[in-house]
């Protein structure tokens, strides 16, 4: 048998077998549901996860059905939002509709990032459909779309999730404002595992100021979730067919911006990949720090992609991670210490704080230190284009930022390295921190997200951080050069596979 026969003799065989695996992670954790409870209905659903947006709570007697407004958290199964609007529509004997408003651009969002957004929502519409759910895709903003539709359709109760960013939660009031008022609206925090209005009723200072309270309160947040049921009540209306192509050409944002080929989009993709980084690298995931070079922490990156759209559950791959406490402790402290604690500390920012993406939301020793050190000569100055071509001095930041151009992500500790070299090659930290928000937002799957913004600040103005040692340029932000990387990690190989003209896809 010659050699290329025998590579596809072993792919043949070992594709079944993944196949098979996967299926048997699905059905464990959909009879892991089940176990919990048959329906949302028999389960004792957390109040506090929810909180009242309009004035009325009660739903009307006429009602012919209740509405999920998906927005932020677009899947189905482990999802508290969607799984309160079924508890509500099954208590009312009422059918369950489920919309999501496509708008036609979203800040510095592209192609890359609606793409991957609308692949996603159609695995939803699938499931939605196999589970008697009519998806409705509306086009446009969603208070010039939205309430026309809860009237027309006799909607009872509108349910929706929770995102602590100003355009979203603008999105919410003007809903709001626009409802008919006998429409009650609720708001689910589906996205954070303890809500972030309960976490803490203030901004915290650091992780080590808000670990305590998110720990004491994980165990009775930190459960089971009952499955999304197939609805017993058929609705009234179906909804109009979804042509996904034509809402990918109506959209008005920037095609240049290529789709990465290296990730799946969905649910059910996610999850593989929640396995995949479980089985093969959750084992050395705490071992020393993390850098591009750490194998564990360099695919992290792929297990926690799929929850910025909110295509896998943050709450389902800590459930998942921590069947291995009693094996792997060290590393699953240290992966609920970053998706958990660091995660919800980002969304407490951002829901506190309004300056999430501005000097002005920083600290006021930063503010100080950065104010007396702008005027510090700097030794390079770039121009936004180039900053975003890669053409800078820097062989490792340009090898970074073009990663990040070509593949949508970037090690956690080269974004900080990136970062800090923009505060050190602009005019000041105002532009720096525009820069870097722009080109983070513009290329990052996550961009536009509460970890991308605090982690732009954090690098740059010093926030959940302390001051340091006195420097020029920098101040007592943290400091950090190119001979520091080097210590931690082979700085010419991740150079040379991130060089001008190669391709790394």
């Amino acid at each position: 048998m010659r050699r290329g026969q025998r590579k596809r003799k072993a792919e043949v065989t070992e594709l079944p077998r993944v196949s098979r695996r996967r299926k048997e992670e699905e059905e464990a954790i959909q009879e892991a549901r089940r176990r919990v409870a048959p329906s949302v209905r028999e389960f004792k659903f957390n109040k506090k996860r929810v909180r009242l947006v309009s004035q009325g709570s009660d739903l009307k007697e006429d009602a012919r059905c209740i509405l999920y407004w998906m927005s932020r958290d677009q899947r189905v199964q482990d999802n508290w939002a969607f799984l309160y609007a079924q508890r509500l529509a099954l208590k009312q004997e009422l059918p369950l509709h489920v919309c999501f408003c496509l708008v036609p651009k979203f800040l510095d969002a592209t192609i890359r990032h609606y793409g991957f957004m609308l692949k996603g929502l159609q695995e939803v519409a699938k499931e939605c459909a196999e589970l008697n759910i009519p998806f409705h895709l509306l086009l446009g903003y969603a208070k010039d779309v939205l309430p026309t539709f809860v009237v027309e359709h006799g909607v009872g109760g509108l349910v929706t999730d929770f995102c602590p960013l100003r355009l979203p939660r603008q999105w919410v009031e003007d809903v709001r404002e626009r409802l008919p008022e006998d429409v009650p609206f609720a708001q689910v925090d589906a996205h954070n595992i303890v809500p972030c209005w309960v976490a803490s009723p203030k901004q915290e200072y650091s992780a080590r100021t808000i670990r305590g309270k998110i720990h004491a309160q994980l165990p009775e947040f930190l459960t089971e979730f009952p499955p999304v049921i197939c609805h017993p009540y058929p609705p009234s209306c179906k909804a109009e067919p979804i042509a996904w192509e034509a809402c990918y050409s109506s959209l008005q944002v920037d095609r240049t911006v290529k789709e990465v080929e290296w990730a799946t989009p969905g649910t059910a993709a996610g999850l593989a990949v929640l396995q995949s980084f479980i089985a093969e690298r959750l084992k050395s995931f705490g071992a020393g720090p993390s850098t591009p070079s750490t194998a564990a922490r360099t695919s992290s990156p792929t297990c926690s992609l799929p929850m910025f759209p909110g295509q896998v559950s943050t709450q389902r791959a800590i459930l998942e991670v921590q069947k291995h406490q009693s094996k792997y402790k060290e590393s699953v402290d240290a992966f609920v210490e970053e998706a958990v604690v660091r995660r919800e500390l980002a969304e407490n920012f951002c829901y506190y704080n309004e300056n999430y993406d501005s000097v002005q939301g920083a600290y006021d020793w930063a503010q100080t230190t950065l104010k007396l050190h702008a005027k510090d000569k700097r030794p390079f100055l770039y121009e936004l284009q180039k900053l975003e071509q890669g053409t800078t001095h820097d062989p490792l930041w340009n090898a970074a930022q073009l990663q990040m151009v070509r593949e949508g992500k970037m090690h956690g500790f080269l974004r900080m390295y990136w970062a800090k070299k923009i505060l050190e090659w602009t005019h000041s930290p105002e532009e720096a921190l525009r820069f870097a928000i722009y080109l983070n937002d513009r290329y990052e799957l996550d961009g536009r997200d509460p970890n991308g913004y605090v982690g732009k600040l954090h690098a740059i103005c010093g926030i959940h951080d302390q001051g340091w040692a006195e420097r020029a340029i920098f101040g007592k932000i943290r400091y950090m050069n190119y001979a520091g990387c080097k210590r931690k990690f082979d700085v010419g190989q991740f150079e040379r596979r991130y060089a001008p003209g190669t391709l790394s896809q």
